[in-house]
């Protein structure tokens, strides 16, 4: 019985120093919290190989936290104010409205090769979009249209899929987009007439856009590079980008550090590394132009994403939840 106690003990001896390592390399592992939006941090999304190539390099492990949405990930932020865990978030745009208190100021060190901005918000793009309309050309009687006003047409009853302003950018971006190209009367005029032809208006962009490539309807606002996915992963050009005489929407997505993070420098690090060593990765899985000036595109790029020959700016962001609210209610109304 000695003997077997005995060798109990040497046992837990020999194998206390392996498990007392293991918890301390993992304890002194030093972890960011990225909030991210869905399509982000998804199976599909850039996130995930940014985040192993960038620990691979630093030690900085990386952990998202998958939200739905860009508004969804802002919302959280404000609800948590200086309690919120997160280090950095990723995917605010132009299209919303943020408090740069929220986030803390710095300069990225590759800061002279990005697209410019406004510093002011604390916010620093990654990368840059044009909305559009994208058309499915192999679907029956939706040819495509050629001005927002087009769609106000009986011929696209329930051919079109939109975005819910309150839940997505990119559905913000569109209501932001006719307010800008028919000022607010005008716009309103126009929801008032096209609701008749949506199919139905998704949560989010992954979710419209799923609904889209499912063959659910023909037409879905998105942005002009979303071809771009298509050609090069399923090697198809059917789903394009239409030009419209009004114009079109540019629109930045950006990453900020919390002004309540206590890993500021790591963020910083990661950030960097999101524009420069990242770029070409968001470029490609986020289907959306680079930030960095500098960055490589494949050659789709230039053979399916549209370039339109009229870019407008958003107006102004003062009134947006006044617009917000007129289109809820011009919404459900009938």
């Amino acid at each position: 019985m000695k003997k077997i106690i005995l060798l109990c003990v040497l046992i837990v001896c020999f194998l206390a120093p392996v498990f007392c390592g293991g918890a301390s390399e993992n304890t002194s592992t030093k972890e960011l919290v990225v909030y991210a939006y869905d399509s982000f941090c998804g199976e599909w999304g850039p996130g995930n190989a940014i985040a192993q190539a960038f620990e691979e390099k630093t030690g900085i492990r990386v952990r998202y936290v998958e939200l739905d949405s860009a508004v969804e990930v802002y919302s959280k932020i404000v609800f948590e104010g200086s309690a919120c865990p997160a280090d950095v978030a990723i995917g605010m745009s132009d299209t919303m409205e943020t408090d740069a208190s929220l986030f803390a100021a710095w300069t990225p060190e590759c800061d002279a090769e990005l697209i410019p901005y406004d510093r002011k918000s604390h916010l620093v793009p990654f990368d840059y979009g044009i909305f559009s309309f994208i058309i499915d050309t192999q679907s029956n009687g939706a040819p495509a249209p050629t001005c927002l006003e087009d769609l106000t047409k009986d011929i696209y009853r329930n051919k079109i899929i939109l975005i819910d302003p309150r839940t997505s950018s990119v559905g913000l971006g569109l209501l932001d987009w006719t307010v800008s190209a028919m000022g607010t009367e005008g716009a309103f005029s126009w929801w008032s007439r096209v609701k008749k032809n949506v199919l139905t208006v998704g949560s989010s962009w992954s979710s419209a856009y799923g609904l889209f490539t499912e063959h659910e309807a023909p037409l879905v606002i998105s942005y002009t590079t979303s071809p771009v996915y298509h050609y090069m992963y399923e090697d198809t050009d059917r789903y394009r980008a239409v030009e419209f005489s009004d114009g079109h929407l540019e629109t930045f997505e950006y990453l900020g550090i919390l002004e309540s993070s206590d890993m500021k420098a790591e963020a910083q690090e990661f950030c960097n590394f999101i524009l420069t060593e990242g770029q070409a990765d968001i470029a490609v899985a986020n289907t959306m132009f680079p930030a960095n000036t500098k960055t490589v595109l494949p050659e789709a790029f230039e053979k399916v994403a549209l370039m339109p020959a009229k870019v407008i700016k958003p107006g102004d962001r003062s009134v947006q939840q006044d617009i917000l609210d007129r289109w809820a209610q011009v919404m459900t109304s009938k």
